[in-house]
Protein backbone atom coordinates (compact mmCIF):
# COMPACT_ATOMS: atom_id res chain seq x y z
CA UNK A 1 0.00 0.00 0.00
CA UNK A 2 1.15 3.38 -1.08
CA UNK A 3 0.74 5.45 2.24
CA UNK A 4 0.99 2.51 5.11
CA UNK A 5 3.03 3.93 6.90
CA UNK A 6 1.18 7.25 7.42
CA UNK A 7 -1.93 5.01 8.36
CA UNK A 8 0.01 3.26 10.71
CA UNK A 9 -0.55 6.21 13.39
CA UNK A 10 -4.14 5.58 13.15
CA UNK A 11 -4.45 1.86 13.24
CA UNK A 12 -5.77 -0.25 16.46
CA UNK A 13 -4.44 -3.71 15.30
CA UNK A 14 -2.40 -5.13 13.27
CA UNK A 15 -2.13 -8.44 10.90
CA UNK A 16 -0.04 -10.04 8.38
CA UNK A 17 -0.83 -9.91 4.89
CA UNK A 18 -1.96 -13.03 3.50
CA UNK A 19 -0.24 -13.10 0.25
CA UNK A 20 2.66 -11.13 -1.21
CA UNK A 21 4.87 -9.34 1.29
CA UNK A 22 7.44 -8.41 -1.09
CA UNK A 23 6.21 -5.19 -2.07
CA UNK A 24 7.97 -2.04 -0.55
CA UNK A 25 5.33 -0.66 1.54
CA UNK A 26 4.75 -2.14 5.07
CA UNK A 27 3.80 -5.74 5.11
CA UNK A 28 1.66 -5.58 8.23
CA UNK A 29 -1.10 -3.42 8.99
CA UNK A 30 -4.92 -4.05 10.33
CA UNK A 31 -7.89 -4.34 8.82
CA UNK A 32 -11.18 -3.76 9.84
CA UNK A 33 -12.74 -0.78 11.63
CA UNK A 34 -9.58 1.33 12.74
CA UNK A 35 -11.43 4.56 13.50
CA UNK A 36 -14.84 5.02 14.60
CA UNK A 37 -16.47 7.81 16.10
CA UNK A 38 -20.25 7.20 16.82
CA UNK A 39 -21.25 10.58 17.13
CA UNK A 40 -20.02 11.97 14.51
CA UNK A 41 -20.96 9.51 11.79
CA UNK A 42 -23.56 8.67 9.54
CA UNK A 43 -24.30 5.42 11.14
CA UNK A 44 -25.50 2.53 9.22
CA UNK A 45 -24.22 -0.34 7.02
CA UNK A 46 -21.72 -0.32 4.10
CA UNK A 47 -21.78 -2.71 0.99
CA UNK A 48 -19.18 -3.48 -1.44
CA UNK A 49 -17.85 -5.70 -3.82
CA UNK A 50 -14.67 -7.92 -3.65
CA UNK A 51 -11.74 -7.53 -5.63
CA UNK A 52 -12.91 -10.71 -8.06
CA UNK A 53 -16.16 -12.08 -6.93
CA UNK A 54 -18.85 -11.43 -4.47
CA UNK A 55 -20.14 -8.47 -2.59
CA UNK A 56 -20.40 -7.90 1.29
CA UNK A 57 -22.16 -5.84 4.13
CA UNK A 58 -20.40 -4.29 6.85
CA UNK A 59 -21.51 -2.68 9.86
CA UNK A 60 -19.77 0.37 11.64
CA UNK A 61 -17.52 -1.65 13.58
CA UNK A 62 -16.63 -3.84 10.57
CA UNK A 63 -18.45 -7.15 11.48
CA UNK A 64 -19.31 -8.81 8.15
CA UNK A 65 -23.41 -9.11 8.21
CA UNK A 66 -23.88 -10.54 4.85
CA UNK A 67 -22.01 -12.26 2.05
CA UNK A 68 -23.20 -12.31 -2.13
CA UNK A 69 -21.16 -14.88 -3.63
CA UNK A 70 -23.14 -14.54 -7.21
CA UNK A 71 -21.84 -10.76 -8.22
CA UNK A 72 -19.12 -10.51 -10.21
CA UNK A 73 -17.41 -7.69 -8.09
CA UNK A 74 -14.44 -5.44 -10.04
CA UNK A 75 -15.15 -6.44 -13.53
CA UNK A 76 -19.21 -5.33 -13.51
CA UNK A 77 -19.44 -2.32 -11.16
CA UNK A 78 -21.34 -1.75 -7.91
CA UNK A 79 -23.72 -3.75 -5.96
CA UNK A 80 -26.44 -1.58 -4.48
CA UNK A 81 -28.96 -2.50 -1.53
CA UNK A 82 -32.64 -1.20 -2.13
CA UNK A 83 -35.44 -0.79 0.93
CA UNK A 84 -36.16 -4.04 1.97
CA UNK A 85 -33.18 -5.79 2.10
CA UNK A 86 -33.08 -6.23 -2.10
CA UNK A 87 -29.53 -5.93 -3.40
CA UNK A 88 -28.84 -5.61 -7.48
CA UNK A 89 -25.49 -6.12 -8.71
CA UNK A 90 -23.79 -7.82 -11.84
CA UNK A 91 -23.47 -11.44 -12.33
CA UNK A 92 -21.35 -13.78 -14.75
CA UNK A 93 -18.35 -13.08 -16.48
CA UNK A 94 -17.31 -12.37 -19.95
CA UNK A 95 -13.40 -13.08 -19.80
CA UNK A 96 -11.46 -11.91 -21.55
CA UNK A 97 -13.35 -8.72 -21.26
CA UNK A 98 -14.26 -6.66 -17.82
CA UNK A 99 -17.74 -7.25 -18.42
CA UNK A 100 -21.04 -8.94 -16.92
CA UNK A 101 -23.31 -11.39 -18.40
CA UNK A 102 -26.15 -10.06 -16.39
CA UNK A 103 -27.61 -7.03 -14.00
CA UNK A 104 -29.73 -9.09 -11.41
CA UNK A 105 -31.63 -8.23 -8.34
CA UNK A 106 -32.56 -10.50 -5.39
CA UNK A 107 -34.64 -10.48 -2.40
CA UNK A 108 -33.21 -10.75 1.00
CA UNK A 109 -33.90 -14.61 0.89
CA UNK A 110 -31.19 -15.08 -2.51
CA UNK A 111 -34.49 -15.31 -4.41
CA UNK A 112 -33.93 -13.97 -8.02
CA UNK A 113 -36.60 -10.69 -8.48
CA UNK A 114 -35.08 -9.51 -12.31
CA UNK A 115 -32.78 -10.02 -14.57
CA UNK A 116 -31.22 -8.58 -18.01
CA UNK A 117 -29.20 -10.06 -19.90
CA UNK A 118 -30.53 -10.18 -23.82
CA UNK A 119 -28.82 -7.08 -25.00
CA UNK A 120 -26.27 -9.26 -27.51
CA UNK A 121 -25.69 -12.44 -28.28
CA UNK A 122 -21.88 -12.87 -27.82
CA UNK A 123 -19.17 -16.25 -27.72
CA UNK A 124 -17.71 -16.96 -25.03
CA UNK A 125 -13.87 -18.22 -24.18
CA UNK A 126 -15.47 -22.51 -25.11
CA UNK A 127 -17.47 -21.63 -28.20
CA UNK A 128 -20.56 -21.16 -26.75
CA UNK A 129 -22.93 -18.34 -28.02
CA UNK A 130 -25.11 -16.56 -25.28
CA UNK A 131 -27.02 -13.43 -24.50
CA UNK A 132 -25.12 -10.81 -22.40
CA UNK A 133 -25.66 -7.25 -20.85
CA UNK A 134 -22.24 -6.67 -21.55
CA UNK A 135 -22.62 -4.44 -18.53
CA UNK A 136 -19.14 -3.05 -17.37
CA UNK A 137 -18.38 -0.43 -14.20
CA UNK A 138 -21.95 0.96 -13.70
CA UNK A 139 -25.75 0.83 -13.92
CA UNK A 140 -28.49 3.11 -12.26
CA UNK A 141 -32.08 2.62 -11.60
CA UNK A 142 -34.44 5.89 -12.49
CA UNK A 143 -36.13 6.13 -9.19
CA UNK A 144 -32.71 5.64 -7.77
CA UNK A 145 -30.50 7.95 -9.66
CA UNK A 146 -27.26 8.89 -8.23
CA UNK A 147 -27.12 4.76 -6.56
CA UNK A 148 -26.97 6.21 -2.94
CA UNK A 149 -29.32 7.07 -0.10
CA UNK A 150 -30.75 10.57 -0.04
CA UNK A 151 -33.67 10.78 2.52
CA UNK A 152 -35.97 12.78 -0.88
CA UNK A 153 -35.59 10.17 -2.82
CA UNK A 154 -38.35 7.63 -3.69
CA UNK A 155 -36.71 4.65 -3.95
CA UNK A 156 -38.71 1.15 -4.22
CA UNK A 157 -37.47 -2.60 -4.63
CA UNK A 158 -39.96 -3.03 -7.29
CA UNK A 159 -38.42 -3.57 -10.75
CA UNK A 160 -38.00 -0.06 -13.09
CA UNK A 161 -36.21 1.49 -15.89
CA UNK A 162 -32.48 0.79 -15.52
CA UNK A 163 -29.75 2.96 -17.58
CA UNK A 164 -26.77 0.29 -18.28
CA UNK A 165 -23.03 1.07 -19.14
CA UNK A 166 -22.11 -1.74 -21.39
CA UNK A 167 -19.57 -2.63 -24.11
CA UNK A 168 -20.63 -2.70 -28.28
CA UNK A 169 -17.19 -3.97 -30.76
CA UNK A 170 -17.62 -1.23 -32.92
CA UNK A 171 -15.51 -0.54 -36.62
CA UNK A 172 -15.22 2.96 -37.13
CA UNK A 173 -12.84 4.48 -39.27
CA UNK A 174 -13.31 8.26 -38.35
CA UNK A 175 -12.42 7.08 -34.71
CA UNK A 176 -9.46 4.54 -35.12
CA UNK A 177 -8.20 2.49 -37.41
CA UNK A 178 -8.87 -0.68 -35.26
CA UNK A 179 -11.85 -2.18 -33.61
CA UNK A 180 -13.17 -0.21 -30.65
CA UNK A 181 -14.58 -1.56 -27.49
CA UNK A 182 -16.61 1.26 -27.75
CA UNK A 183 -18.64 2.32 -24.55
CA UNK A 184 -22.57 2.08 -24.82
CA UNK A 185 -25.23 3.03 -22.59
CA UNK A 186 -28.93 1.75 -23.10
CA UNK A 187 -31.85 1.88 -20.58
CA UNK A 188 -34.23 -1.29 -20.12
CA UNK A 189 -37.43 -1.37 -19.07
CA UNK A 190 -38.99 -3.25 -16.19
CA UNK A 191 -39.66 -5.97 -18.50
CA UNK A 192 -36.66 -5.77 -20.59
CA UNK A 193 -37.06 -3.33 -23.51
CA UNK A 194 -34.17 -1.65 -24.91
CA UNK A 195 -35.70 2.37 -24.58
CA UNK A 196 -32.77 4.48 -25.45
CA UNK A 197 -29.43 3.93 -26.29
CA UNK A 198 -26.08 5.61 -27.26
CA UNK A 199 -22.57 5.02 -28.79
CA UNK A 200 -19.68 7.00 -27.71
CA UNK A 201 -17.71 6.74 -30.99
CA UNK A 202 -20.65 8.17 -33.07
CA UNK A 203 -19.75 11.59 -30.51
CA UNK A 204 -16.39 12.02 -30.86
CA UNK A 205 -15.94 15.24 -32.26
CA UNK A 206 -17.88 16.78 -29.76
CA UNK A 207 -15.15 15.48 -26.63
CA UNK A 208 -12.91 17.93 -26.96
CA UNK A 209 -9.90 16.47 -28.11
CA UNK A 210 -7.52 18.09 -29.58
CA UNK A 211 -5.52 16.97 -33.31
CA UNK A 212 -3.11 15.64 -31.50
CA UNK A 213 -4.71 13.30 -29.20
CA UNK A 214 -7.20 12.30 -32.13
CA UNK A 215 -4.57 11.36 -34.10
CA UNK A 216 -2.92 9.26 -31.20
CA UNK A 217 -6.77 7.32 -30.96
CA UNK A 218 -6.85 6.88 -34.58
CA UNK A 219 -3.11 5.35 -35.06
CA UNK A 220 -1.55 4.69 -31.87
CA UNK A 221 -4.75 3.59 -29.35
CA UNK A 222 -3.79 0.47 -27.35
CA UNK A 223 -5.03 -2.57 -28.75
CA UNK A 224 -5.87 -5.56 -26.98
CA UNK A 225 -4.94 -8.59 -28.48
CA UNK A 226 -6.84 -10.86 -26.42
CA UNK A 227 -10.26 -8.94 -26.62
CA UNK A 228 -9.74 -8.15 -30.54
CA UNK A 229 -10.57 -4.45 -29.16
CA UNK A 230 -9.47 -1.54 -28.20
CA UNK A 231 -10.96 0.25 -24.59
CA UNK A 232 -10.18 3.76 -26.19
CA UNK A 233 -12.14 5.89 -23.63
CA UNK A 234 -12.77 3.35 -20.82
CA UNK A 235 -15.88 5.20 -19.09
CA UNK A 236 -16.07 3.74 -15.55
CA UNK A 237 -19.42 5.83 -14.39
CA UNK A 238 -22.47 6.49 -16.25
CA UNK A 239 -25.31 8.02 -13.48
CA UNK A 240 -28.14 9.72 -14.03
CA UNK A 241 -28.77 13.21 -13.16
CA UNK A 242 -31.62 13.22 -11.23
CA UNK A 243 -34.48 16.22 -9.66
CA UNK A 244 -31.82 18.98 -9.23
CA UNK A 245 -32.12 23.03 -8.83
CA UNK A 246 -30.03 23.51 -12.00
CA UNK A 247 -32.82 21.74 -14.16
CA UNK A 248 -35.56 23.24 -11.98
CA UNK A 249 -34.31 26.86 -12.53
CA UNK A 250 -34.70 26.54 -16.10
CA UNK A 251 -31.67 25.04 -17.61
CA UNK A 252 -32.23 22.60 -19.78
CA UNK A 253 -28.52 20.75 -20.10
CA UNK A 254 -29.11 19.11 -16.64
CA UNK A 255 -32.42 17.42 -16.96
CA UNK A 256 -32.89 14.52 -14.61
CA UNK A 257 -32.81 11.85 -17.74
CA UNK A 258 -30.03 13.28 -19.05
CA UNK A 259 -26.56 10.66 -18.13
CA UNK A 260 -23.57 12.32 -16.65
CA UNK A 261 -20.28 10.22 -17.90
CA UNK A 262 -16.92 9.71 -16.83
CA UNK A 263 -13.87 8.38 -19.68
CA UNK A 264 -10.60 7.61 -17.11
CA UNK A 265 -8.54 7.24 -20.05
CA UNK A 266 -9.49 10.52 -21.59
CA UNK A 267 -9.72 12.61 -18.17
CA UNK A 268 -13.25 13.46 -19.73
CA UNK A 269 -16.46 13.87 -18.02
CA UNK A 270 -19.50 15.27 -19.91
CA UNK A 271 -23.65 15.32 -19.89
CA UNK A 272 -25.22 13.07 -22.60
CA UNK A 273 -28.63 14.61 -23.48
CA UNK A 274 -31.33 12.02 -24.74
CA UNK A 275 -30.74 13.19 -27.91
CA UNK A 276 -28.19 11.67 -27.97
CA UNK A 277 -25.63 15.22 -27.93
CA UNK A 278 -22.85 16.20 -25.38
CA UNK A 279 -24.62 19.36 -23.63
CA UNK A 280 -22.00 19.88 -21.00
CA UNK A 281 -18.20 18.93 -20.16
CA UNK A 282 -15.29 19.25 -18.27
CA UNK A 283 -11.98 18.38 -19.76
CA UNK A 284 -9.72 16.63 -21.15
CA UNK A 285 -7.77 19.76 -21.55
CA UNK A 286 -8.46 21.07 -18.09
CA UNK A 287 -6.57 24.51 -19.66
CA UNK A 288 -9.23 24.66 -21.89
CA UNK A 289 -11.12 27.62 -20.03
CA UNK A 290 -10.17 30.01 -16.91
CA UNK A 291 -12.46 28.09 -14.74
CA UNK A 292 -11.00 24.82 -15.52
CA UNK A 293 -7.33 25.64 -15.21
CA UNK A 294 -8.26 27.11 -11.58
CA UNK A 295 -10.14 24.04 -11.02
CA UNK A 296 -6.60 21.99 -12.22
CA UNK A 297 -6.05 19.20 -14.18
CA UNK A 298 -8.28 16.30 -13.27
CA UNK A 299 -6.92 12.73 -14.03
CA UNK A 300 -8.27 9.10 -14.42
CA UNK A 301 -11.56 10.61 -12.65
CA UNK A 302 -14.28 7.78 -11.58
CA UNK A 303 -17.66 8.40 -10.06
CA UNK A 304 -18.63 11.71 -11.31
CA UNK A 305 -22.79 12.24 -9.96
CA UNK A 306 -24.87 15.68 -8.86
CA UNK A 307 -25.19 14.78 -5.40
CA UNK A 308 -28.86 13.85 -4.84
CA UNK A 309 -31.37 16.58 -3.62
CA UNK A 310 -32.43 16.22 -0.22
CA UNK A 311 -28.46 16.42 1.26
CA UNK A 312 -26.24 18.43 1.52
CA UNK A 313 -24.46 20.51 -1.02
CA UNK A 314 -27.22 18.94 -3.38
CA UNK A 315 -27.29 19.57 -6.68
CA UNK A 316 -23.13 20.10 -7.15
CA UNK A 317 -20.79 17.45 -8.46
CA UNK A 318 -18.87 15.70 -6.71
CA UNK A 319 -16.15 13.24 -8.28
CA UNK A 320 -13.27 11.20 -6.89
CA UNK A 321 -10.19 12.55 -8.92
CA UNK A 322 -7.93 9.41 -8.66
CA UNK A 323 -4.30 10.83 -10.69
CA UNK A 324 -1.92 8.58 -11.93
CA UNK A 325 -1.72 8.25 -15.70
CA UNK A 326 -3.62 8.83 -18.18
CA UNK A 327 -5.11 11.18 -21.64
CA UNK A 328 -4.14 11.72 -25.00
CA UNK A 329 -1.96 14.04 -27.10
CA UNK A 330 1.23 15.18 -28.17
CA UNK A 331 4.18 13.01 -27.59
CA UNK A 332 6.68 13.21 -24.57
CA UNK A 333 9.36 11.46 -23.27
CA UNK A 334 6.90 9.87 -20.57
CA UNK A 335 4.65 9.38 -23.34
CA UNK A 336 6.20 8.36 -26.56
CA UNK A 337 3.09 7.32 -28.23
CA UNK A 338 0.95 10.51 -26.85
CA UNK A 339 -0.82 7.89 -24.28
CA UNK A 340 -0.86 8.63 -20.18
CA UNK A 341 0.98 12.03 -20.95
CA UNK A 342 -0.90 13.64 -17.88
CA UNK A 343 0.60 12.62 -14.45
CA UNK A 344 -0.02 13.33 -10.51
CA UNK A 345 1.02 10.84 -7.88
CA UNK A 346 -1.88 11.43 -5.46
CA UNK A 347 -5.71 12.07 -5.52
CA UNK A 348 -8.51 14.70 -4.48
CA UNK A 349 -11.91 14.56 -3.74
CA UNK A 350 -13.59 17.85 -5.28
CA UNK A 351 -16.95 19.39 -4.94
CA UNK A 352 -17.76 21.89 -7.59
CA UNK A 353 -20.84 24.16 -8.87
CA UNK A 354 -21.34 22.30 -12.22
CA UNK A 355 -22.60 25.86 -13.72
CA UNK A 356 -19.81 28.39 -12.73
CA UNK A 357 -17.21 25.47 -12.96
CA UNK A 358 -15.64 26.80 -9.43
CA UNK A 359 -14.55 24.34 -6.56
CA UNK A 360 -17.07 24.66 -3.45
CA UNK A 361 -15.20 22.14 -1.62
CA UNK A 362 -11.93 19.85 -1.97
CA UNK A 363 -10.45 17.54 0.24
CA UNK A 364 -6.89 16.39 -0.55
CA UNK A 365 -3.57 16.13 1.40
CA UNK A 366 -0.94 19.24 0.48
CA UNK A 367 2.41 19.28 -0.19
CA UNK A 368 5.39 16.58 0.43
CA UNK A 369 2.95 14.17 2.11
CA UNK A 370 0.19 14.03 -0.56
CA UNK A 371 1.01 10.60 -1.51
CA UNK A 372 -0.73 9.55 2.05
CA UNK A 373 -4.31 9.90 0.07
CA UNK A 374 -3.78 8.03 -3.57
CA UNK A 375 -5.58 5.65 -5.86
CA UNK A 376 -4.34 5.37 -9.00
CA UNK A 377 -7.48 3.44 -10.10
CA UNK A 378 -11.23 2.82 -9.54
CA UNK A 379 -12.57 4.46 -6.03
CA UNK A 380 -15.58 6.75 -5.06
CA UNK A 381 -17.13 9.04 -3.03
CA UNK A 382 -20.86 9.81 -1.14
CA UNK A 383 -22.68 12.41 0.34
CA UNK A 384 -23.87 11.87 3.96
CA UNK A 385 -26.92 13.27 5.15
CA UNK A 386 -25.56 14.88 8.24
CA UNK A 387 -22.95 16.46 5.55
CA UNK A 388 -19.98 14.32 6.07
CA UNK A 389 -18.56 12.28 2.55
CA UNK A 390 -17.84 8.65 2.53
CA UNK A 391 -14.66 7.72 0.35
CA UNK A 392 -13.41 5.08 -1.20
CA UNK A 393 -9.78 4.99 -1.37
CA UNK A 394 -9.85 1.73 -3.39
CA UNK A 395 -6.42 0.47 -4.68
CA UNK A 396 -5.66 0.19 -0.70
CA UNK A 397 -9.45 -1.44 0.51
CA UNK A 398 -9.89 1.78 2.35
CA UNK A 399 -12.92 3.57 2.96
CA UNK A 400 -13.39 6.42 5.24
CA UNK A 401 -16.07 8.97 6.02
CA UNK A 402 -14.93 12.66 7.13
CA UNK A 403 -16.99 15.81 8.52
CA UNK A 404 -17.09 18.72 6.27
CA UNK A 405 -13.81 20.13 8.63
CA UNK A 406 -12.28 16.74 7.23
CA UNK A 407 -11.99 14.92 10.36
CA UNK A 408 -11.78 11.03 10.09
CA UNK A 409 -14.77 9.82 11.95
CA UNK A 410 -14.65 6.57 10.61
CA UNK A 411 -12.16 4.07 8.69
CA UNK A 412 -12.28 0.57 7.67
CA UNK A 413 -9.53 -1.16 5.64
CA UNK A 414 -10.75 -4.15 3.84
CA UNK A 415 -9.77 -7.68 4.56
CA UNK A 416 -11.17 -9.13 1.35
CA UNK A 417 -8.11 -10.19 -0.52
CA UNK A 418 -8.45 -11.35 -4.32
CA UNK A 419 -6.51 -15.09 -4.69
CA UNK A 420 -5.88 -14.41 -8.07
CA UNK A 421 -4.78 -10.68 -7.82
CA UNK A 422 -1.55 -10.75 -5.50
CA UNK A 423 -2.55 -9.28 -2.44
CA UNK A 424 -4.79 -7.00 -3.42
CA UNK A 425 -8.18 -6.17 -0.98
CA UNK A 426 -8.55 -3.30 -3.63
CA UNK A 427 -12.82 -1.83 -3.37
CA UNK A 428 -13.91 -0.60 -5.99
CA UNK A 429 -16.53 1.32 -4.95
CA UNK A 430 -18.82 1.47 -1.65
CA UNK A 431 -21.83 2.69 -0.39
CA UNK A 432 -23.42 3.45 3.01
CA UNK A 433 -27.24 2.94 3.47
CA UNK A 434 -29.21 3.30 7.03
CA UNK A 435 -30.10 0.57 8.85
CA UNK A 436 -34.07 0.27 8.56
CA UNK A 437 -33.14 -0.51 4.48
CA UNK A 438 -32.49 -3.91 5.62
CA UNK A 439 -35.57 -4.97 8.36
CA UNK A 440 -34.38 -8.33 8.40
CA UNK A 441 -31.40 -7.54 10.36
CA UNK A 442 -31.11 -6.42 14.32
CA UNK A 443 -29.38 -2.89 14.60
CA UNK A 444 -25.73 -3.51 15.87
CA UNK A 445 -24.34 -1.97 18.86
CA UNK A 446 -22.09 0.52 17.93
CA UNK A 447 -18.89 1.14 19.60
CA UNK A 448 -16.30 3.62 19.40
CA UNK A 449 -12.86 2.38 17.81
CA UNK A 450 -9.79 4.40 19.35
CA UNK A 451 -6.50 3.95 17.84
CA UNK A 452 -3.34 3.69 19.56
CA UNK A 453 -0.24 6.07 19.33
CA UNK A 454 1.66 4.60 16.33
CA UNK A 455 4.75 5.67 18.18
CA UNK A 456 4.38 3.04 21.21
CA UNK A 457 2.73 0.39 19.16
CA UNK A 458 4.93 -2.63 19.11
CA UNK A 459 3.83 -6.24 16.80
CA UNK A 460 4.61 -8.22 20.11
CA UNK A 461 7.76 -11.14 19.69
CA UNK A 462 6.56 -14.77 19.83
Amino acid sequence: MTRLLALAAIFCAAALAPFDTSRAAPSVYPTGTTIYKPDKAWNGYTVFVLPETGAVLVDMNGNTVREWVQFTGLGGGPVRILPGGHVVGPTGTLQPHQESVALAQYDWDNNLVWQFDRAEQVTTRDNQTIWAARQHHDWQRLDFPAGYYSPEADTGAGATRTLILAHKNVLNELVSKVTLEDDWLYEVSADGEILWQWLASEHVAELGFSAEARAVIRDDVQFNEARGSADWLHINSATLLGPNKWHDAGDARFHPDNVIISSRQASLIAIVARDGSIVWRLGPDYRETESMEAIGQIIGQHHPHLIPKGLPGESNLLVFDNGGAAGYGAASPVAPEGRDGVRRHFSRVLEIDPVTIKKVWEYAIAGAESYRFFSHYVSSVQRLPNGNTLITEGADGRLFEITPEKEIVWEYVSPYFGATQTGTNRVYRAYRLPYDWVPQLTRPAERAVVPPDVREFRVPAR
